[in-house]
């Protein structure tokens, strides 16, 4: 049998457990499939559980190849999970669905409006004041710019699940800064790729039209004075469990991604930074909490936000997405009055239903909550306390001291579907995040959204959600009139910490890049003399160890090579080691993901995966094989920046990686080269130099396979020709410098950057390899001067181009560092 068929088998088995029926996405309760899934029959029902693994493994492979991530409260970044089967829902299921989402993100602009102006719900006593002003949601500061905005409310997001009957109710509403339309898009993406015949036989609407509508939108919210409105995408950076979906959004709209710390209030405005100056900010869409948002009239030590910013939307200079005060639709306590506020303000019944709750502010609704607190979840009004594993006593409690901040929900059954597991396909609960836009004069839901996975017996997951279309000749999204993405050319906006980032991913690319070719040309040289020590080929092993230990700063043990080698590659907390550059190189990447190719992605994937392959390898070529593996992935990553725009970004990766081979070079040479050890030591030395700055083929050509250490040092120092060498670098640097935005062809940075080639043109390399005693005091002193300034070029360089910004400024009312 399939998968869906033995699915279908055992759902309908009668069960022993005692608990009610619940709802299944795919099986009608006669055994057969519900009407959405019978269109796709003819291919789902073929699926073997074979197929479906098989399927499930590609899209573990293009999710880490795009490098979706999500970070769990208080966790490292983990994998983005999706289950091959998706959700689906039938056109005339999801119409009727369609317009209760759009009444209901109407209703919630109204109590926006209402709350933070003529307060009509309150005085009415439709809606009890305690429920709004417990809230922390509620920001007073906000009354008076929530108050003149019409339409507070452009994006909003509800998490709906389904009743035993198969009803759609409203668990929660998520105005504050609804997350998850990039993990959706995300899904869709993937699933296409990987089941493409089902997918194009489901006829389904395509995302991009809503995320056209939604540029559109933010474009048009803002305030009339801007004929070319700036928009940017306020995050709160890497860490935040979200930070994937906020990059693929910046990204899709083409809009900046920025932290607080790029932007800076001055004169009643926002700006952002760039290139030395500031331009002006219309909009923002926030993915930043209101509370955090403003540390000058809110959060106070906040440094995700911008000082200031409540003032600038008071002053109508900037427009806010959602508006600030819209994290108190979020309070569940609302929930119980929204039928009579919809009655009162749209003057028509609520068509989607909320799971039913109660405010145990209200006497008669403690009572109910108290008398049955094992069957209702007990929370907070805004969340701020996690009450799961709290006793039935320790809630009463807490309810009776505070009755109004807390509310009791009837728990929903939700409904099941089938999701992929080490058993096959079981039933598994899920819930749906829809999302609502407002577009022109009227609200517009995403005809599709997010679903999730639920279960206590496996790590959280995500479903794609397949609305099918009633006809194949619908418009998608339901939008004729919506503009495709403008292809009007927007000025370059590349902020300090952008660029800083930018540089540190060249450095720490090339860093990896450098250890792993050394370690490869150790290795190999270890496999040839770790039994002959004595021998000239054991004593420059000796030499190429010593080298490793000081470019990484840390110690090898006498013994255990290998352990040696695998602690240099995997080890995260090894200083100098591979696997902190990579560690580093990638949370630079993912600090600028906005501004990097999906392919970038695949090149991490690589690299990781041979990363985890060397940690079950036990023998010791399988070193050196994944070594060469991860040097791959690195590599490819100069072929994804060589592709990229020739804009400010790029050039300081470019900057970064040419700082980082001087240096790199430079420590090398210095830890092998500057000590005479006799002349078939220091041959066999100076061959593993060269192998492992990628010029031994060069260097056999031109001096016919003659190695000394002049025609070493030239190669390496002085020949312009050649990519690997210090004068190529600064060459490079040079041309990268000068066509930055702050270039004047004298700033510390050029200047330091001349010092150094004229101090270049000057070495003579006969001089340079002149031996006193033992030593090569010259070249020794030479090196040691160009590791000092290239060190104070970098210096000059973040200085330069990654500055905080201008001094503190008054705007009027208070005074705010910039």
């Amino acid at each position: 049998m399939t998968a869906l068929r033995d699915y279908s088998a055992a759902v309908t088995q009668p069960t022993l457990t005692g608990e009610p029926p619940r709802f299944d996405e795919v099986v009608a309760p006669d055994g057969g499939l519900r009407p959405g899934w019978r269109m796709l029959a003819e291919s789902a029902v073929q699926l073997t559980e074979a197929d479906l693994r098989r399927v499930g493994g590609d899209i573990q492979r293009f999710l880490a190849n795009d490098g979706v991530t999500y970070t769990p409260p208080e966790e490292d970044p983990g994998p983005w999970r999706l289950d091959p089967v998706p959700l689906v829902v039938e056109a005339a299921e999801w119409s009727s669905l369609e317009v209760g989402l759009a009444q209901r993100t109407e209703l919630l602009n109204a109590i926006l409006v209402d709350l933070y102006g003529p307060q009509r719900l309150l005085s009415s006593g439709v809606l009890p004041p305690a429920v709004v002003f417990a809230h922390q949601g509620f920001l007073r500061v906000s009354a008076r710019a929530s108050a003149a905005d019409p339409q507070p409310l452009l994006l909003a997001a509800a998490d709906l699940g389904r009743s035993a009957s198969g009803e759609w109710q409203v668990l929660a509403d998520r105005a504050q800064a609804p997350s998850g339309i990039g993990y959706a898009m995300e899904n869709r993406r993937v699933i296409s790729r990987v089941m493409p015949e089902l997918y194009r036989q489901a006829g389904l609407h395509r995302m991009a039209p809503f995320f056209q509508a939604l540029r559109a939108t933010l474009i048009d919210s803002a305030p009339g004075h801007a004929p070319n409105p700036r928009v940017v995408v306020l995050s709160p950076g890497t860490h935040s469990e979200t930070a994937y979906d906020q990059a693929f959004v910046a990204s899709s709209l083409g809009f900046p991604l920025v932290e607080g710390s790029d932007l800076v209030m001055r004169e009643g405005a926002v700006w952002m930074r760039v290139f030395g100056r500031l331009e002006r900010v219309d909009v923002i869409l926030r993915r930043v909490d209101a509370a955090w948002s403003d540390s000058l009239e809110l959060r106070k030590g906040s440094q995700l936000g911008v000082a200031g910013l409540s003032e600038a939307v008071r002053r109508g200079n900037v427009r806010v997405v959602n508006g600030l005060g819209a994290g108190v639709l979020e309070n569940p306590g609302m929930l119980p009055y929204l039928s009579a506020m919809c009655e009162l303000l749209l003057d028509e019944p609520l068509r989607l239903r909320s799971v039913q709750t109660y405010w145990t502010g209200d006497p008669r609704s403690m009572a109910y909550v108290l008398d049955h607190l094992d069957g209702l979840a007990v929370k907070t009004i805004d969340g701020a306390v996690d009450l799961e594993h709290h006793s039935r006593d320790e809630l009463a409690a807490l309810v009776r001291a505070e009755p109004h901040r807390y509310v009791g929900q009837e728990l929903l059954p939700l409904s099941q579907a089938p999701t992929l597991d080490r058993r096959g396909l079981s039933p598994q609960s899920v819930t749906l995040r829809t999302f609502t836009l407002r577009y022109g004069s009227t609200y517009r839901p995403l005809i599709g959204g997010l679903a999730s996975v639920r279960s206590e017996l496996r790590l959280p997951s995500s479903k794609d959600v397949w609305v099918l279309k009633e006809r194949p000749e619908d418009p998608d999204q339901g939008l004729v009139d919506v503009l495709p993405l403008t292809n009007v050319r927007a000025p370059a906006a590349m902020v300090p910490r952008v660029l800083e980032d930018m540089f540190w991913f060249g450095r720490y690319a090339e860093r990896a890049e450098d250890m792993l070719r050394l370690v490869l040309t150790a290795h190999a040289s270890a496999e040839d003399f770790r039994s002959r020590p004595h021998t000239a080929g054991g004593a420059s092993l000796s030499v190429l160890m010593s080298a490793i230990a000081r470019l990484s700063g840390s110690r090898f043990g006498p013994d255990a090579l290998d352990d040696n080698f695998r602690s240099l590659l995997l080890d995260p907390h090894r200083p100098g080691s591979v696997a902190q550059s990579i560690g580093a190189l990638r949370d630079a990447a993912q600090s600028v993901r906005d501004q990097l190719s999906p392919d970038t992605w695949q090149a991490f994937s690589s690299t990781e995966r041979a990363s985890s392959n060397l940690s079950a390898y036990h023998y010791s070529h399988q070193v050196a094989e994944s070594a060469g593996q991860m040097l791959t992935g690195i590599l490819s990553l100069q072929g994804v920046t060589a592709n990229m725009m020739r804009d400010p970004g790029w050039r300081m990766i470019c900057t970064g990686r040419a700082v980082e081979r001087g240096l790199q070079l430079c420590h090398l040479l210095s830890a092998t080269t500057t000590v005479r050890r006799g002349l078939d030591i220091d041959r066999d030395v100076h061959n593993a130099v060269l192998a492992a700055a990628e010029s031994a083929v060069t260097h056999r050509r031109r001096y016919r396979g003659y190695v000394r250490l002049t025609s070493v040092l030239e190669l390496l120092l002085t020949d312009v020709e050649n990519p690997r060498s210090l004068a190529s670098g600064i060459e490079e640097m040079r041309q990268q410098l000068a066509a930055m935005p702050e270039s004047t062809g004298s700033t510390r940075p050029e200047r330091l950057l001349d010092d150094l080639a004229e101090e270049l043109d000057r070495a003579d390399l006969a001089t340079l390899a002149a031996i006193e005693g033992e030593r090569r005091p010259n070249l020794e002193q030479f090196l040691t001067g160009c590791i000092g300034q290239l060190t104070r070029l970098s210096d000059a360089v973040g200085d330069l181009h990654f500055a905080a910004g201008p001094v503190p400024r008054s705007f009027g009312f208070a005074t705010v560092t910039e």
